[in-house]
């Protein structure tokens, strides 16, 4: 017998719809992000994997191009719709934690209110389909511990495996859970004979994508290593004030009492415990801070249904500051205010989408303009060479041809022709250009007009002549992860 609350659709269903709405019709705001742009270049070399990420959000973005056209608004389609979807997870898991009408649509409204569901439904993005993936896993693992139904384990294999087609990063939602569960039980759960066929069927889903990581050396963990070294110690520093604002203040000291409520459930205590362990795994690993985002939903959702219980005036009030918070959410994270005053608010230096998704007309012009100034015969062998993938992207989204790369999965993608003895060179630096170049010049420095300090911005374009030897034997330093 279902015991649970009535399941509030109507309200759910108003608050995932309007954000899907306003994730579209702003869909065309700014630009590009670097990554969009990145995804969008491997989609045209469709793989079982890349040495950076396994393949789902590169075949999405291709997919999306398809369907629904090679275009900023097209690309962002399915992200808009994920987010509509992790709301509804997020309002079921406060159902089955025993949430009425209220605490359900507190849930969804304040998810639909955060930074990092905005972020995520607004630019297509591994986040964007990576926590719809562990809100599903964490409600069907919320269905098994609660109900006397531990078939539902059987669903939360199905989803891990499938979510490591996004991101390998599951794994740690599953580690801490287990953690909590020796640690503080019930442990009669890891005796389950339907966990462990759930966590073979897990095995089974995944297992093309980890033998492509087996047979490629574990590329991922060798990301891993190179994005700890490269941003490991500003992790740590940003990881609890970031964690605020995933989701904003509100979210967060709702999110307190959540852990409470969690943690006084015997059957729940485990995942009280979750979350403190995979920040303690994410901090000593020096991943982001968003690591723990979907856990933070959990938290979010179970003190959504403790307000609940409080009293009548609790909801009313939550769902006031949680609109407070929303407003300025969406502030943050969507493309709202004009470009041309975007550089003088503090969006660009918290909101690293927002900020990295500006400049490329100017950036394409730069490099077009040094390319039309070289005779037909040079142009015509003449060679683009980035240093990073956003620059890639950009230059092949706008048709550019000839355009390496050795960042990431894109040096797979090279040797340049050795018939490129004239190389158009962005974010190469000094070392890089002279190590194959006789000569280069600067041609051109890109400015983005808004005054907006990214990574494009101040960046030099170079014209370099004289191969000095040939691609297919520099080219292996070129390689470099970040």
């Amino acid at each position: 017998m279902d015991i649970r609350p009535p399941l509030a659709w109507r309200p759910v269903a108003a608050v995932s719809g309007a954000l899907v709405a306003l994730l579209l019709l702003t869909s065309g705001g700014y630009g590009h992000h670097r990554d969009e742009l990145y995804f969008r270049a491997l989609s045209e070399h469709p793989a079982w994997g890349y040495v950076d990420q396994p393949p789902l959000t590169p075949l999405l973005a291709g997919l999306s191009r398809a369907v629904f056209g090679d275009t900023l608004t097209g690309l962002r389609v399915l992200p808009a719709l994920a987010a509509g979807l992790l709301v509804v997870l997020v309002a079921l898991v406060a159902r089955e934690l025993g949430g009425r009408g209220a605490a359900q649509t507190l849930a969804a409204f304040g998810t639909a209110g955060g930074v990092y569901t905005l972020i995520g439904g607004h630019t297509l993005l591994t986040v964007s389909f990576d926590l719809p993936f562990w809100l599903a896993a964490i409600l069907f693992t919320v269905r098994a511990l609660l109900r006397e139904q531990p078939r539902w384990w059987l669903a939360v294999g199905a989803v891990a495996g499938l979510a490591t087609y996004n991101k390998l990063l599951i794994a740690l939602l599953f580690a801490a859970l287990a953690a909590g569960l020796l640690a503080v039980g019930p442990r009669r759960v890891l005796a389950s004979p339907w966990l462990w066929a759930g966590a073979l069927v897990a095995a089974v889903l995944a297992a093309p994508n980890l033998l492509y990581q087996v047979t490629n050396d574990w590329p991922q963990l060798a990301m891993a290593e190179a994005l700890s070294a490269d941003e490991g110690d500003e992790m740590r520093v940003l990881f609890v004030p970031m964690q605020v604002l995933l989701y904003g203040p509100v979210v967060a000291v709702i999110g307190a009492f959540g852990w409470w409520r969690l943690w006084r459930d015997r059957r729940l205590r485990a995942a009280a415990v979750a979350y403190p362990v995979a920040a303690v795994a994410t901090l000593a690993s020096g991943g982001r801070f968003d690591y723990t985002g979907g856990l933070i939903l959990l938290l979010f959702a179970a003190g959504c249904v403790a307000a609940e219980a409080a009293g009548a005036d609790r909801p009313r009030s939550a769902g006031i500051a949680l609109g407070c918070n929303a407003v300025g959410g969406v502030l943050l994270a969507l493309p709202l205010v004009p470009l041309t005053v975007l550089g003088s608010t503090p969006i660009p230096a918290i909101n690293e989408v927002a900020r990295e998704s500006v400049g490329w007309p100017q950036f394409t012009a730069a490099v077009r303009g040094v390319l039309d100034t070289l005779p037909p015969e040079e142009r015509a062998r003449a060679i683009v060479l980035t240093g990073s993938y956003g620059e890639h992207g950009e230059l092949v989204r706008a048709g550019v041809p000839r355009v390496y790369s050795g960042h990431n999965q894109l040096h797979a993608y090279g040797p340049p022709p050795e018939t490129g003895t004239v190389a158009v060179t962005v974010n190469i630096g000094r070392r890089g250009m002279d190590l194959q170049y006789a000569t280069c010049e600067e041609r051109a420095r890109i400015d983005n007009g808004v005054g907006i300090d990214n990574e494009l911005q101040g960046m030099t374009v170079h014209l370099c002549r004289g191969l000095k030897q040939p691609w297919s034997t520099a080219w292996p330093r070129y390689r470099h992860l970040s």
